[in-house]
C-alpha cells in the first residue's frame, strides 16, 4: 500500500523568484496537508549528504552549488498516495518535457533549476523527512 508523506524541496531559483506561495497554493489545491514546512539555508556538507546517490554523476558538483546558492524551503506532505501524486504534480525534470500545469512546467527555469524536488519511493520519503525534521516538528492528520 502507498504510503500517506513525501518530502519536497522548493529549490533556490524558485525561492529567489518569489514562488513559495504560488507553488504551495499549487499543493494544497491538490489535496496535500503540510505536516512540516521551514525555510534554511543549506550549507555544503548537508547538501553533499543529501545528494550522495548522485556523487558520481556529471551534475554533483553543479547541483550542490545551486541548492546552497540561496535559502530553500522544506516540508512534509502528506496524502493518500503522498509519493506518487505529488511525483505527478511536480512533472516531468526537464520543464521543456512537463505537462502544463505541472509545478515545473510553471516555475522551473531549465532542467537544472528545476524548481522543486520531491522523494522517489515511499522508502526515501521517510529518509528525507528524517534528514530535515525532528518527529517533534511534525504535524500529522493522520496520526492519533
Amino acid at each position: 500500500m502507498a504510503g500517506t508523506k513525501t518530502f519536497f524541496i522548493i529549490k533556490p531559483g524558485a525561492v529567489s523568484h518569489e514562488y513559495i506561495g504560488p507553488i504551495l497554493a499549487k499543493i494544497n489545491a491538490n489535496g496535500f496537508h503540510i505536516a512540516a514546512l521551514k525555510l534554511i539555508q543549506l550549507d555544503r556538507y548537508h547538501a553533499e549528504h543529501f545528494y550522495a546517490v548522485h556523487h558520481e554523476k556529471p551534475f554533483f558538483e553543479s547541483l550542490v552549488t545551486f541548492m546552497t546558492s540561496g535559502p530553500v524551503v522544506v516540508g512534509i506532505l502528506e496524502k493518500e498516495n503522498a509519493v506518487a501524486d505529488y511525483r505527478k504534480l511536480m512533472g516531468a525534470t526537464d520543464p521543456a518535457k512537463a505537462e502544463e500545469g505541472t509545478i515545473r512546467k510553471l516555475f522551473a527555469e531549465n532542467i537544472e533549476r528545476n524548481a522543486v524536488h520531491g522523494s522517489d519511493s515511499d522508502e526515501n520519503a521517510e529518509i528525507e523527512c528524517n534528514f530535515f525534521f525532528s518527529k517533534s516538528e511534525r504535524y500529522s492528520k493522520f496520526e492519533d
